[in-house]
């Protein structure tokens, strides 16, 4: 079965998500009383790509009314989604209904009849949508009670708006969740700031869509992530804004004294780029080639260069690219700093004289989190160099 999504749907035609969550039945009913009951899958729609709750209202085993939610791709293969609530006549085990869909506007049409089959339901009928006719044939279907259905609907989006440090979140990771009209002015007007956006973030999802509510993730220097945080709340349409967990793994992380870093209260950036990488020049046996700040992420980019060991007669040139990203180890005034550095990702290439020789990576290189082989140590000979401290993942403390 596909996995539950947030879906609080009303009882008659003008009931909204809020007024579906506000109906507090019990999970065993008294005899002769309502009962809730949700269906939260019906295979085969669109392909396999709609998210579906039927919800239905019964007196014993009969049911007297019933409501189905739809949320589906617009388009077919599109990211963008469309919906339609339809609040469903019975007729013995016929339910049937019209509506339109919420975002294209599209009459909706829906005929399914409903068999229960030992401790299942089997639903077979059609649904149109506009010009579209879907057959619906879908078997071994099992419901739930209200109680069960409302506990499985939990929603994690991240947000902590005030992290006690920043080892569960990441000093430069940004979720911003607000409500779906207001979602186009809150991204216009992140426009020409120093900052990136999540592509992947902008989708609306079923579950925003039956929410109402869109989290957007933003990327910004940990220096400015608070002012933008505190900026956000304030903006009309937002729920919730704080940090969320991003690109800094704690087994890479170092926590240091800042004093030594620091002018008056921000960090020597060139200072610390050049202690890194002169480190890690030694530890990876190769000599520094560039040094960089990203503007919008705060992140530190570090290429180094060395000869290739494969087929030394040729005299290829590895490329190892590291990112770096320094933070205080909290959110505020703190008088210790955090440095996450990232694993060595490599590439070969023909970097001589005259004609080059085309090279291809065979693979994608390390995995981001591990200790792979040509790290060399880095992150213990960076601990020594800045007299810090590594996480404990265990005890959950800094040793």
């Amino acid at each position: 079965m596909r996995p539950l999504l947030l879906c609080l749907i009303g009882l008659t035609a003008f009931a909204s998500d809020a007024a579906f969550a506000q109906m507090k039945l019990p999970s065993k009913s008294a005899p002769g009383a309502s009962e809730v009951r949700y269906f939260t899958a019906i295979d085969g729609l669109m392909d396999g790509n709609a998210d579906v709750v039927l919800k239905e209202i019964r007196q014993g085993k009969t049911v007297t009314a019933a409501v189905i939610d739809v949320c589906y791709p617009a388009e077919k293969g599109s990211e963008r989604k469309d919906r339609f609530v339809a609040n469903l006549a019975v007729n013995g085990q016929n339910l049937t209904g019209t509506t339109q869909s919420i975002g294209d506007k599209l009459p909706v049409t829906v005929k399914l009849s409903r068999k229960p089959s030992g401790d299942s339901f089997e639903f077979r009928g059609q649904i149109s949508i506009g010009q579209a006719v879907t057959e619906v044939v879908s078997t071994d279907n099992t419901d739930l009670s209200e109680k069960e259905y409302l506990e499985s609907q939990t929603r994690d989006d991240g947000i902590t708006a005030a992290p006690k440090d920043f080892t569960d979140v990441s000093p430069e990771s940004v979720g911003v969740r607000l409500k779906l009209d207001a979602a186009l002015d809150f991204l216009k007007s992140l426009k020409g700031q120093d900052l990136e956006v999540s592509l992947s973030s902008l989708t609306v999802s079923c579950d925003a869509l039956r929410a109402g509510e869109q989290t957007i993730n933003l990327t910004v220097d940990p220096d400015r992530a608070a002012a933008l945080i505190a900026k956000a709340k304030s903006t009309p349409g937002v729920v919730a804004a704080g940090w969320t967990s991003g690109g800094v793994e704690m087994d890479r992380a170092i926590r240091f004294a800042a004093t030594e870093w620091r002018d008056g209260d921000r960090v020597n950036r060139d200072k610390l780029a050049t202690a890194i990488a002169n480190v890690l020049s030694k530890r990876l046996a190769a000599k520094p080639a560039s040094s960089a700040w990203n503007a919008n992420t705060g992140k530190l980019k570090l290429t180094f260069k060395r000869p290739s060991p494969v087929y030394p007669a040729l005299g290829l040139t590895e490329t190892i690219e590291v990112t770096a990203l320094v933070s205080s180890d909290k959110p505020g005034a703190s008088d210790r700093l955090m440095l996450w550095v990232s694993s060595p990702v490599i590439s070969t290439a023909d970097e001589g004289s005259g004609p080059k020789l085309n090279v291809t990576e065979d693979s994608s290189g390390d995995e981001e989190g591990g200790e792979p082989e040509n790290d060399n140590g880095s992150i213990e000979a960076l601990t020594r160099e800045l007299k810090g401290q590594r996480w404990n993942a265990d005890k959950s403390v800094w040793k």
